[in-house]
């Protein structure tokens, strides 16, 4: 499949490109979001040197370097196949001669392998940007996939801190980003798609839109060796799997057990360090009544990642079952499971599209997100608040169903947004289905699969 989306992403990288002395770029985020192939995208017009880290000996590293190196800029003064770097000071000085007449981009992907491997690294690309800065068109960009060492190479006692003319985490694609990758699927069945998958390009890429849905999940969930249960083994080893109770209070969540207390009862164990952890890696999110401070104790948590979130909340329950070989009479169990398990992907799309819309709602949006009363009761799906004093502007309501009758729907929302707003009458109200939404009074705001996975909506 070609290249889609990250627009945005590609400005800002061109636009640190064409500064006139950049100092790096950082890029960073989660395995399997893109970053690789976004660098490869952006690069491909211009002189790179691209590395990546793979965990070699200093020696191996530097040799692997040197053969990238050497058909990018074949030097007269050294030949790099027969004489490689030897340290990362030569990498650096190097380049940096050859790159005078004109830019190199020197991409090294896997940043946080290099400086396991060579904790000198850091310093000494500290000391060749001190020197060199201004004297050289030598640009540079540090990738990798482990977040917390890419979040540290940055804090204050590190020795590159300050010295980031951009940073940028790469997140999964949102809803409008992943239509692009289901271009011959019905907005209906896009919205089913990244419901089940998610985001990460990678898992969009599995989905095949010549098969049916029970197709797709035979292919892709329903024997012991299938893509979608060996990849949530691998997110649980490799992103979760650093902590002590990283997988078991996601588990917990996926279980049901949302708030701080409940998840603590499940693991055993004060939660919050890990939950503060899992929210630096975005697989869960925090949600509280948007009206509501940042501190309050009124907030849940949710599994944000939607592949994750099938993975542990569907497929771990009958994948004992799946390894014993029921993988064909299990296959209906997951089908009739999915209405159950994507209304809430469904709610946060519908969230999120408002927010992408937000201009065209009011010129002074400040927040949107769910509320509910103190006791639980009323919940809105989406409540947009307007302006300094943060007034309620528009309630909206979303249904994982195809057709939803509108009437019916505001009537209900109204009912609920009196325990919102003293005004209900100034409100406007937003209605949200898979494909019609009949009966709208109105005023109201209709969306459908349609709307939120429309293309062309980023730019």
């Amino acid at each position: 499949m070609d290249f889609v989306g990250r627009r945005d992403q590609l400005r800002t990288l061109q636009d640190w490109w064409e500064e006139l002395h950049p100092r790096p770029a950082l890029l960073w985020g989660r395995r399997r979001v893109g970053k690789t192939a976004l660098l490869q995208h952006f690069a491909k017009d211009k002189r790179v040197i691209f590395h990546t880290g793979g965990g070699r000996t200093p020696p191996s590293e530097l040799k692997e370097l040197s053969s990238r190196a050497a058909p990018v800029i074949p030097s007269a003064t050294r030949d790099l196949v027969t004489r490689p770097y030897q340290t990362w000071d030569e990498v650096f000085d190097h380049l940096g001669r050859e790159a005078a007449e004109e830019p190199v981009l020197l991409i090294l992907d896997e940043f946080p392998e290099l400086i396991t491997a060579a904790p000198e690294l850091e310093g000494v690309l500290r000391a060749f940007l001190d020197h060199a800065h201004g004297r050289t068109g030598l640009r540079i960009i540090m990738c990798g996939s482990a977040v917390r060492t890419m979040q540290s190479v940055q804090e204050y006692r590190a020795p590159l801190y300050g010295r980031f003319d951009l940073t940028m985490q790469l997140h999964p694609f949102r809803p409008h980003e992943a239509a692009e990758m289901l271009p011959e699927l019905s907005p209906a069945d896009r919205a089913l798609v990244y419901g089940i998958v998610g985001g990460m390009p990678l898992y969009l890429s599995w989905w095949r839109s010549d098969q049916s849905v029970e197709r797709n999940l035979a292919r892709l969930a329903c024997h012991p060796d299938a893509k979608m249960i060996r990849e949530g083994d691998l997110v649980l080893a490799t992103e979760a799997g650093k902590g002590v109770h990283l997988a078991a209070t996601l588990q917990a969540i996926a279980e049901g057990y949302t708030k701080h207390n409940e998840i603590a009862d499940a693991i055993r164990a004060d939660p919050t360090r890990t939950l503060n952890d899992l929210l630096a890696l975005r697989l869960i999110e925090r949600i509280q009544p948007v009206t509501e401070a940042t501190r309050t104790r009124r907030k849940i948590y949710r599994i944000a990642d939607n592949f994750l979130a099938f993975y542990l909340g569907v497929l771990s329950r009958v994948m004992p079952e799946i390894d014993r070989g029921l993988g064909e009479t299990i296959l209906p169990v997951l089908i009739d499971s999915l209405n159950d398990q994507l209304g809430a992907a469904w709610e946060e799309a519908f969230r999120d599209h408002l927010r992408l819309r937000a201009a065209e709602i009011a010129p002074d949006v400040v927040a949107i997100g769910p509320w509910w009363r103190a006791d639980g009761q009323h919940q809105i799906d989406a409540a947009v608040l307007a302006g300094r004093s943060r007034r309620p502007i528009m309630v909206g309501e979303a249904k994982w169903a195809r057709r939803v009758n509108a009437g019916r729907i505001v009537t209900g929302l109204a009912g609920k947004a009196a325990h919102l707003s003293n005004d209900v009458e100034q409100l406007r109200f937003a209605v949200c289905a898979r494909d019609e939404i009949p009966d709208a009074p109105p005023g109201t705001l209709c969306v459908t699969a349609a709307d939120i996975f429309a293309f062309g909506l980023n730019g």
